[in-house]
């Protein structure tokens, strides 16, 4: 294969439409922060050198720091979001809607709280309360999963009542049969992407008792489940 053949080839235009989104470049450092973290740590357990570990370890925090930066002023899009969700008055279901403001807002009063830690995460300005403010975040970020994770849990109950009514020996039950399917599928694979958020923030407010291992390797699915439907969008 020539390389004019190589860089028209559909796949790198399909790489750049999603490098050239802020999403798809947070998502690729994301996957790569927390594999770094649970790589650290499988080293570390393994009593491999500090020489080794050291790579790993500046991959999570310099990753870490880049992605802060990322999120700055993404408070206001989940706050924007969050209200139209409220004034959403011809949603199907109102359980559904206000687990969504619940989630907006808790994701909404996390980016706030944490970028108001990053000129002290980043060294520039030491605040004495970035722990605190650490801490507050790491609680809305846990608020907001557990309100999509209840939301998911709720959706799928709902589908497989609807399938259960569904004719499945005529044309339109099938199509309808389906479609839930494919309901189904993207509902369990967001679900199982926040029950491995959960992990991070419950881990670091104390919640469960999970050593960098389990959480690294937790946020690396959950990081590699966000590329490929983010991949999707840009398609």
């Amino acid at each position: 294969m020539s390389a004019n053949a190589l860089l028209y080839h559909p796949t790198v235009s399909h790489y750049l439409r999603f490098v050239a989104t802020t999403v798809g470049r947070d998502k690729l450092l994301r996957t790569l922060q927390y594999f770094s973290r649970f790589f650290a740590w499988y080293l570390f357990r393994t009593n491999a050198p500090t020489r080794l570990i050291a790579p790993f370890e500046a991959i999570k925090k310099q990753f870490a720091l880049t992605r802060k930066a990322l999120r700055l002023g993404k408070n206001v899009e989940h706050f924007k979001a969050a209200v139209a969700a409220m004034d959403d008055t011809k949603a199907r279901d109102e359980f559904l809607r206000y687990c969504a403001v619940g989630r907006q807002l808790g994701y909404a009063m996390y980016l706030s709280f944490d970028m108001a830690t990053y000129l002290d995460t980043a060294g520039i300005w030491k605040l004495e309360t970035a722990k605190k403010l650490q801490k507050d975040a790491y609680r809305a970020w846990f608020v907001g999963l557990l309100f999509n994770t209840v939301a998911g849990i709720y959706t799928l109950w709902g589908l497989r009542q609807r399938m259960q009514e569904v004719n499945k020996t005529d044309g339109e039950g099938v199509v309808e049969s389906r479609k839930i399917q494919r309901e189904r599928n993207a509902t369990n694979l967001q679900l199982i992407s926040d029950i491995c958020d959960l992990t991070i923030p419950g881990s670091a407010l104390g919640y469960a008792n999970l050593d960098d291992g389990i959480v690294g390797l937790a946020g690396t699915m959950s990081s590699l489940i966000s590329v490929w439907a983010t991949w999707k969008k840009t398609a």
